[in-house]
């Protein structure tokens, strides 16, 4: 997420390091790399300058304190202007309604019917309401298909109607149908058209007018960057809607969008696509955001997702197993597969402050943990349950049985104790501690 936009970034605050103080010239050094990286990420250049002359205003017109030098100075006043120009605040979409209806609006391909889909299943979880999704996308080949696929996924009710070729018909009895059934939230999904598409944008329109949807939600592929932008302004003339979904953030995306969008079109983003899973949805934080392509990570958001993945009944077993020196590697393949539920590997590394930075260009694997899976699934039951047992012979058997290198057992062995020692330190003193340190350090 935003890798390139990073790099350059950091390479522009290398211009100031080594600097006494800020000057005319050294900030100007530095923002015309600041404002390359921006462009290079598909920033309008208007909105490129504009950033810039904003930023250069604020460094030459405050003093270094004492405790900051030039370059963090120059980091800090930049971040406050990128969380400045994504939105400032955090805006949730409104539910206040029973049924609060949600209207996803976009062009062909920006992944609304996925991220439908995606919502639905967040506001099950996270919300505890009891979603109906609208299959509106009377155009697309196996549109409907793919949304009750996706429904079916997720175990949430579809409403379709194949004879019926006037999407505003389907939209209002989907409406009469979810009032019938209690369903107190509906997310209508619709088809992709094009903004020079006349005919197509008066029937998004009379939708619009006819259902009067509590959230209108203008769909964006994070990687189209500018021409996205400059799509979302027609939208928003004849839509007025409410906020901006981002998908497909997970990828080598430039940030283009994200960066652009609130500026031109004066309304929040409200929700993020972050990988391919059904769970890969987040509320869009434009300070984190900002801390993430500034390399300083998001570890609110690691927690955050933590949390979600936390199950305490497991946590209380494995706890109990620590305690008396039974925490095995059917325990240890638990805690891996927890880890995997949070998201992608490259996305979570983006998350923990100064990661990206330290690995430089080196590829994340995202089946990292794939040869540690056949390994244990190599071993018995007997050899999971008490890895003390493991002596030469057996590690022989196992590197055989998963076609690894003997090494590659003891690194394993290895990866374990240590983990296994370090959840033993972090449920004594010590654990407490960190947390308590944790929990000052975001009070103060």
């Amino acid at each position: 997420m935003f890798d390139n936009l990073s790099k350059k970034l950091d390479k522009a605050f290398q211009v100031l390091k080594g600097h006494g103080k800020i000057t005319e010239i050294n900030v100007a050094a530095t923002l015309k790399e600041v404002r390359r990286a921006l462009l290079d990420a598909d920033v309008n250049y208007k909105i490129a300058k504009q950033f810039t002359d904003t930023v250069k205003l604020k460094a030459l017109g405050q003093d270094v304190l004492t405790s900051l030098k030039p370059s963090q100075l120059m980091v800090k006043i930049v971040k406050d202007e990128l969380t400045d120009l994504m939105g400032s605040s955090t805006n949730e979409i409104d539910l206040t309604k029973n049924p609060s209806i949600i209207l996803m609006c976009g062009l062909q391909g920006s992944g609304k019917t996925t991220f439908s889909a995606k919502l639905a299943n967040y506001l099950i979880k996270k919300k505890s309401k009891k979603p109906l999704l609208v299959a509106c996308d009377i155009y697309r080949p196996a549109a409907i298909e793919q949304l009750e696929v996706l429904a079916n996924q997720i175990n949430v009710p579809i409403y379709k109607d194949i004879d019926q070729k006037d999407p505003v018909v389907i939209a209002n009895d989907a409406i009469e149908f979810a009032k019938k059934e209690k369903n107190d939230t509906i997310i209508i999904d619709t088809a992709g058209r094009l903004a020079v598409d006349e005919l197509l944008m008066k029937e998004i329109s009379d939708i619009h007018k006819s259902i009067k949807p509590t959230e209108t939600l203008f769909v964006v592929d994070s990687m189209t960057g500018q021409d996205a932008v400059n799509t979302a302004k027609s939208f928003n003339e004849r839509l007025n809607f409410d906020g901006v979904v981002l998908t497909k953030l997970d990828g080598d995306t430039r940030g283009g969008a994200a960066l652009s969008i609130r500026y031109v079109v004066d309304k929040p983003i409200k929700l993020i696509g972050t990988g391919e899973k059904i769970d890969s949805i987040d509320v869009f934080h434009p300070e984190r955001m900002a801390d993430r392509i500034l390399g300083m990570g998001d570890v609110i958001s690691l927690v955050e997702r933590a949390q979600d993945q936390f199950d305490e009944e497991e946590a209380r077993k494995i706890s109990k197993k620590l305690a008396k020196n039974k925490f095995g590697f059917d325990d240890f393949l638990s805690q891996i597969n927890q880890v995997k539920k949070m998201g992608s590997i490259k996305d979570l590394a983006g998350m923990i402050p100064g990661a990206n930075k330290m690995m430089g260009d080196q590829e994340i694997d995202e089946n990292a943990f794939k040869h540690i899976e056949v390994i244990i699934s190599s071993m018995t039951p007997k050899e999971r349950s008490f890895p003390q047992i493991l002596n030469s012979s057996r590690k022989k058997r196992i590197a055989n049985g998963s076609g690894k290198d003997i090494s590659e057992i003891n690194q394993l062995i290895k990866q374990f104790n240590q983990m296994s020692k370090m959840m033993k330190m972090m449920q004594g003193g010590k654990g407490k501690q960190m947390m308590q340190m944790f929990q000052n350090k975001n009070s103060l």
